[in-house]
């Protein structure tokens, strides 16, 4: 069992590991929601327009994550107006958001005379993570949490009946919007761990794992949560042994969990004998 306590002993590790589970299961919790309403396009959107609250950030100095939190929680307000609009639907919406978002990113590191000081922000650095990170990362993630057990019974009822969501009087917009923003904190929260360009898939892949194995929302997000734990962990051990990248560590460990229980679910059922 070396192999696995061994690296434990360097604090980077512990830091690493602690990041890994609440990333993780911030992201799997969410994600559930966001695979039931079918916004996985918005959740790869709002992944890429943070890029550019990210740079502004690095270039002026100051905290990486509150730029990021600004551009993601602008984007996320901006998508949902602009698909209120009758004359715009709403993937029209986000495509255009999102490409324009991410190619103003791309302008700003180009002002950077190397790429190099953004690779960490693009496929994440979970092995970087400091304890100033940790508490950010920390915050954020309760939260999300919080907000999410609050208005479980209104982020639940609108994703199944919206139609009789607004018969009762709830409105679907606003709890729509507030959705969007969580999903922009969240964001926020895994770029630590697989960066801008992976981290929608740590919001889809553990909870759609979980939907194939049940269709209870309270056992699919602790399954979505336990998977994207699992994975976190798999990919930090990964990235200290192999010196591979942490963020793309991750996100093949969500896969092939993805792929395992996929392929297991297509396996027959043995008929019982008597």
């Amino acid at each position: 069992m070396s192999w696995l306590t061994g690296p434990l002993q360097y604090s980077f590790m512990q830091t690493g590991a602690v990041a890994a589970v609440l990333i993780g299961a911030t992201c799997a919790i969410l994600g559930v929601y966001v695979v039931l309403r079918g916004m996985a396009f918005m959740g790869d959107a709002l992944s890429h327009t943070v890029l550019p609250g990210l740079v502004a950030a690095y270039l002026l100095g100051v905290n990486l994550l509150g730029g990021a939190i600004v551009a993601g929680v602008a984007t996320a307000l901006g998508v949902g107006w602009l698909s209120r609009r009758q004359s715009l639907r709403e993937d029209t919406a986000i495509g255009i958001t999102f490409t324009g978002m991410f190619a103003l990113g791309v302008l700003l590191m180009s002002t950077v005379s190397s790429f190099r000081d953004f690779t960490h922000m693009l496929f994440g650095n979970i092995l970087g993570v400091t304890s100033g990170d940790l508490i950010a990362i920390s915050i954020l993630a309760a939260l999300v949490l919080l907000c999410l057990f609050l208005f479980h019974k209104e982020l639940e009822l609108t994703s199944f009946d919206p139609t009789h969501a607004e018969v009762i009087g709830l409105r679907a917009d606003r709890v729509r919007y507030g959705l969007l923003i969580l999903l922009a904190l969240t964001v926020v929260v895994g770029i630590q761990a697989v960066g801008v360009v992976l981290i929608s898939a740590l919001l889809i892949t553990p909870a759609a794992t979980a939907s194939l194995l049940t269709k209870s929302l309270p056992r699919m997000m602790l399954l979505s949560a336990a998977f994207a734990s699992a994975s976190g962990l798999a990919g930090l051990y990964a990235s200290y042994y192999l010196n591979v990248s942490s963020g793309a560590a991750i996100v093949l460990s969500c896969t092939a969990l993805f792929i395992a229980v996929s392929i297991l679910g297509s396996l027959p059922t043995p008929k019982a004998t008597g």
